[in-house]
């Protein structure tokens, strides 16, 4: 059986910048949860952050950009925190490879997690396509990442990954 890794704040743990959660109700992770298939996961709780902390963005470009080098997270202060992030993903890289992930569902908007927009840096609520620095790495490993909007197409991943197990001749 296949595991997912999901937001921890997503599964109603108090982990986000605000020190709230983003709990889903959904009988579908709750399925998920009852299989032993779930893995939590706050990358930046997990690399040593607080909670609660300041908000953050990225800055100039998107995750992707924050593993090259060429974009940065920041509060609005303008401390810089891009070695949180990068540490956040790896941690969260490994969990993935230590347990064989393949798919992984992460809450949408966040610097760390966002797989489809996050916020532009202005810290005027303003979103912009993009993926946070967590999503980068795992996509970059060729992990499936949706957001918790995606459960269903989630879902389908986990099905078509364990159908191909299944068609695999043994030796």
């Amino acid at each position: 059986m296949e595991k997912v890794l999901i937001s921890a704040c997503l599964l109603g743990k108090k982990v986000r910048y605000d020190g709230k959660t983003l709990a889903v109700i959904d009988t579908l992770l709750e399925r998920w949860m009852t299989e032993g298939r779930v893995i939590s996961v706050c990358p930046e709780v997990d690399a040593g952050m607080s909670t609660p902390r300041a908000a953050a963005e990225i800055s100039a470009g998107d995750g992707n950009d924050v593993l090259a080098g060429s974009a940065k997270v920041v509060r609005q202060n303008g401390d810089e925190v891009s070695a949180y992030f990068k540490k956040g993903a790896q941690l969260a890289l490994v969990l993935c490879q230590e347990n064989a992930i393949k798919v992984v569902v992460l809450t949408e908007g966040s610097p760390s997690c966002g797989s489809s927009n996050i916020y532009d840096g202005s810290f005027t609520r303003q979103k912009i396509t993009g993926v946070g620095v967590t999503v980068a790495l795992l996509r970059q490993h060729g992990i499936q990442v949706f957001n918790q909007y995606q459960l269903l197409e989630a879902e389908q991943a986990l099905e078509q990954i364990e159908s191909r197990a299944l068609a695999r001749p043994t030796r």
